[in-house]
């Protein structure tokens, strides 16, 4: 049998302790609330009743439920009246020492069998129950901010918190309509160990000049459905916090991609702490505000610069698989010409075949009219021969994923094609530059990654080497904007910017797994509930095909040689026995 908790405490009254009591009050359960000042207190009061009183307004909370849930409440400064509570949530800010004085001070106070949590994000457990007289009654409870809204908890246990402590919070937590997950004590836990490792990552991609801020932001968007773009997202949770978690998570695990990139000390000497100071890796209107405004960083909207376009009227494409017929539709829909070369007759006929299919769901769904389904067909030709892609002004390819057949279609589309035509690649792992060296004009030749499907996909990456031309940029750049996608420039490395951020977030969602430090179900609980993101990676993993997976982290290895990109043995084990995702109907879960 589960405990019962009729009656906790909670120390700190900001704005997650003030969270923390309405989650417990709203739940039934009696709540004495700590502060150390009266002012303090009253500010936490009126936090409680302005957010309960919110929830009114917006039909979610009936007003008879506010007053029995403010009754439920009692804000005292006399730590001694914790007395006879089961469980007491301590909430004060983030410093080691702040927090082991509140358990030294409760466990003075509190009955024997009171368990004493902790909110922190990002301390030791361990450390702050050796303050105490009872290590293994406790655990930490990190709630997620704002906590009456956010479902995750994540339960941290030690290596000596009883594994009934456990089970009892964990019991409480969903009874209180949350999401609990639980993880050993490690810094960061389960979601901020993950989330801030990627967010680090990409403050490097920004700090080198790899990628623009908006570009590594709108590839995580629209490349990955992410709600927010990471420097985004760092300048909400504040520059400053953001590099207190790194430090204590560096401090712990020694890792040096926990180690924050030095542009964040920077940048907070300077002040520049995000939103709440008006100005991060973006300027906002002001102090608080969500609304960015355009600063000197802000690049240009395409088409809008000083660099001179090549015309584009006529695009070929050469490949006839699921992301060549995508490419074409795409270009077909916005009025461009286009030219599919297949090896066979019979493959450009497929090819077409497949746009007809997809035209035709997109006019049963009332998303295409019959004229324009048939206008965009009659713009598609196919040819046998590369010679038919002569007269084109770009031509992409899109081929498979095998060097030495791309630099053999790039060899023949240089001898038959005009001088100035833009010759693309949609590869998603080789390297652009070595398809440019298989032509006599490697100026023309960039990286166009569509993601697939690409009918629907926003998201192009540009991946320039630095052969490339500036003017064959900025027109694949406009390019993409007036076929109504979302184009996104980086330099010629492996992963471009989504899979270099993604696929070591999802390698070290892997290790953690291996190490025994959290479950399959919990880790992917933790990602969707604590961060929003559309899948967990245990899912994500098992969608992409693990073998999938182990290809790009191993170019990703190769490439940049971070211990912490290489694939974990598990990962590697998985693929050898034949799990490889849903395709063959066991990964990570089984699917039959």
């Amino acid at each position: 049998m589960a405990r019962e908790f009729a009656r906790v405490g909670v120390v700190g009254l900001g704005t997650m302790g003030a969270g923390i009591v309405e989650v417990f009050a709203k739940g039934g359960i009696e709540v004495v609330a700590v502060e150390v000042t009266e002012a303090a207190a009253a500010h936490g009061r009126e936090q409680i009743e302005s957010s309960t009183a919110r929830a009114v307004s917006r039909g979610k909370l009936a007003e008879e439920d506010r007053a029995a849930l403010l009754e439920r409440v009692r804000v005292t400064t006399d730590m001694s009246e914790l007395g006879d509570v089961a469980l007491v949530v301590e909430a004060v800010p983030e410093r080691l020492e702040l927090k082991s004085e509140v358990f030294a001070e409760l466990d003075k106070v509190c009955a024997a069998d009171t368990i004493f949590a902790s909110n922190t994000s990002s301390l030791s457990i361990t450390e702050l129950s050796v303050r105490t007289q009872r290590p293994s009654k406790v655990v930490g409870m990190h709630f997620f901010n704002p906590a009456p809204v956010q479902p995750l908890v994540e339960l941290v246990r030690t290596v000596v918190t009883e594994p009934d402590v456990v089970d009892d919070v964990r019991a409480l937590a969903e009874r209180l309509g949350k999401s609990p997950v639980v993880c050993g004590d490690r810094a960061g836990f389960i979601a901020n160990q993950l989330l801030f490792t990627y967010l680090n990552q990409a403050v490097g991609m920004f700090e080198s000049h790899y990628a623009g801020r908006e570009d590594l932001d709108a590839a995580m968007k629209f490349g990955c459905g992410y709600p927010m773009g990471p420097l985004a997202l760092m300048d909400l949770i504040g520059l400053d916090t953001a590099y207190e978690i790194l430090e204590e998570m560096y401090r712990q695990s020694r890792n040096q991609r926990h180690a924050p990139a030095p542009i964040l000390k920077q940048m907070i000497t300077a002040g520049l702490l995000g939103r709440k100071t008006g100005r991060g890796f973006y300027t906002y209107a002001e102090p608080g505000s969500s609304q960015v405004v355009a600063d000197a960083l802000t690049p240009p909207p395409p088409g809008s610069d000083d660099a001179t376009l090549r015309p584009i009227s006529r695009v070929g494409v050469v490949g006839t698989g699921t992301m060549a017929t995508g490419i074409a539709e795409v270009f077909a829909k916005a009025g461009y010409d286009v030219v599919v070369r297949g090896r066979s007759e019979s493959k450009g006929e497929g090819a077409v075949a497949a746009v007809r299919k997809s035209l035709e769901k997109a006019v049963v769904k009332g998303k295409l009219t019959e004229d324009a389904r048939d206008e965009t067909l009659a713009r598609i030709t196919t040819t046998v021969d590369f010679s038919g892609l002569a007269e084109c002004d770009i031509v992409v390819e899109a081929i498979a994923e095998d060097l030495e057949v791309k630099q053999a279609a790039f060899s023949a589309l240089d001898e038959v094609c005009k001088p100035g035509t833009i010759l693309a690649t949609t590869t998603s792992s080789l390297p652009v530059v070595e398809c440019a060296a298989a032509t006599s004009r490697p100026a023309d030749v960039v990286g166009m990654h569509f993601f697939n499907p690409a009918a629907v996909m926003k998201l192009v990456e540009i991946v320039s080497p630095i052969t490339t031309a500036p003017d064959v940029t900025a027109t694949v750049r406009d390019l993409c904007a007036r076929i109504k996608k979302a184009p996104v420039l980086c330099g010629d490395r492996a992963g471009f910017i989504v899979n270099a951020l993604l696929f070591p977030y999802l390698n070290d969602s892997v290790a953690m797994l291996d190490a025994h430090y959290a479950t399959v179900d919990d880790i992917d609980s933790a990602m969707k509930n604590g961060c929003g993101l559309p899948m967990g990676p245990f899912a994500l993993l098992d969608v992409v095909g693990l073998d999938v997976s182990l290809a790009i982290e191993r170019s990703l290895y190769q490439e940049f040689r971070v211990p912490g990109f290489a694939p974990t043995p598990l990962l590697e084990h998985l693929v050898t026995a034949g799990r490889l995702g849903r395709k063959t109907g066991h990964g990570f879960r089984d699917y039959r």
